[in-house]
């Protein structure tokens, strides 16, 4: 077994950051590389990675269910709405992350992709994804950006969009299986057409 994966209790091969925390294993085997496909489930991923910047992903994980109680379950619709009252008692909330920049750059970016047609933040974000490749043989062929994700942020940075770089944008295109970035080797079976995509 190489440092590019890590073996979990149960014995199976995990992408080398899968194993260090049990909320981690769980997104990974459940969640990191699985097409997801929805608009409010795609706003959720989409703000979720805007507030881990510069912040660990386990901090992310654990805060997520305060997060989606925050929030409203991510819906669209509702953030949209909100008001600087709104904007107000989520920075009083300790269950999730403060940062003043971040919160207002999540209502903001509902009333952005609120102004969009049903379906259509799906059909914008899915539209960078990138011709199915092979998994990286180790950590050293994982990306932090590609021509992809620079321009997926910059069309979005020009549709009105906030806090989403490139780097950002191509961690939203690994969580939400737009790309599959599993080491070769991880247990995880590689999403098909047929089972997922």
């Amino acid at each position: 077994m190489t440092d590019d994966l890590v073996t979990g209790a149960d014995g199976r091969a995990r992408c080398f950051w899968g194993g260090s925390a049990p909320e981690y294993s769980a997104y990974h085997d459940e969640e990191w590389g699985k097409p997801v496909r929805g608009d409010d489930q795609l706003f959720e991923r989409l703000t979720l990675e805007a507030f881990q910047s510069g912040l660990s992903w386990i901090t992310i994980l654990r805060k997520r269910p305060a997060f989606r109680a925050a929030f409203d379950g991510f819906s669209i619709a509702k953030v949209a709405a909100y008001t600087a009252a709104d904007a107000e008692r989520l920075m009083a909330d300790p269950g999730i992350v403060r940062n003043r920049m971040k919160v207002d750059a999540a209502l903001h970016n509902a009333k952005v992709a609120a102004e969009l047609a049903p379906g259509g933040l799906t059909e914008l974000l899915w539209s960078f994804a990138p011709p199915p490749r092979p998994r990286p043989a180790d950590r050293g062929g994982v990306p932090a950006v590609t021509p992809e994700s620079t321009a997926m942020a910059k069309t979005l940075k020009k549709r009105g969009f906030k806090f989403v770089g490139p780097t950002t944008a191509y961690a939203l295109m690994q969580a939400t299986g737009m790309v599959d970035d599993h080491v070769r080797g991880c247990w995880v079976p590689p999403v098909t057409a047929a089972s997922g995509a």
